[in-house]
């Protein structure tokens, strides 16, 4: 279990405090919905955590066959309904893989990403792609 405090600032402003490591984050309500846009909403939080936890899931995954993964880059894009109740439609993820994937049994990283748990926390009607671009040639 882990507990998060927060605070409403005021301004459409939160902020949110993870107890065990004190980091603290901060939201804004995004400028298409009243917010000024100078922080996170809590949507863009909710793709973020989407795409970390694929990250993370992927090398969890690598690492159990022996293969520390290097950095490697993801990118997500969050669409939002256009009618109400306002909500995240699709969550459109890239992943470009690292070269320490040529080590690993093919599939066990795509397998990993889909079994993320955030993947599985999503509502179904949550359109999530996630397109996969080869490492680079040696």
């Amino acid at each position: 279990m882990v507990k998060i405090t927060g605070e409403y600032q005021g301004g459409l402003h939160c902020t949110a405090t993870h107890v065990p490591s004190g980091s603290v984050l901060i939201t804004d309500a995004p400028k298409d919905n009243q917010g000024l846009g100078e922080a996170f909403s809590p949507t863009d939080l909710l793709a973020t955590a989407f795409a970390t936890c694929v990250a993370t899931t992927m090398a969890i995954a690598a690492r159990k066959h022996g293969v520390e993964l290097g950095a490697f880059r993801y990118e997500v894009t969050k669409e939002m309904s256009a009618d109400l109740p306002r909500r995240i439609i699709r969550l459109a993820l890239q992943i470009w893989l690292p070269s320490e994937t040529a080590q690993l049994p093919p599939e066990t990283l795509e397998r990993a990403a889909h079994a993320c748990p955030v993947h599985h926390s999503l509502a179904p009607e949550v359109d999530t792609p996630i397109v996969f671009h080869p490492p680079p040639s040696p």
